[in-house]
């Protein structure tokens, strides 16, 4: 399994359909409130064409494959999980 990180810009007043998606990759961490990591054996484009299809049209998406070496301050999500998954 990898760890990806999702990034979006979204003009949805409703994100529960989009944080639904999100969470069901099953582990997950929301990190910032338009960023969160999934851990998944899908590709960055299957995560992305799903996540896509919860955001409006002209929304901003970006998935990448979590590396080697991370670094943060403040985030939303547990500093256990974060050093476990990314």
């Amino acid at each position: 399994m990898k760890c990806y990180i999702i990034s979006f810009q979204t003009s949805l007043s409703d994100r529960t359909g989009l944080e639904n998606t999100i969470k069901s990759y099953g582990t997950w961490a929301k990190i910032m409130p338009n960023t969160w990591a999934v851990v998944s054996d899908k590709t960055a484009k299957d995560i992305r064409d799903n996540i896509l299809s919860k955001l409006a049209q002209g929304d901003r998406l970006m998935v990448i494959r979590s590396g080697t070496e991370a670094a943060w301050s403040n985030a939303e999500a547990s500093i256990d999980w974060l050093k476990k998954n990314l």
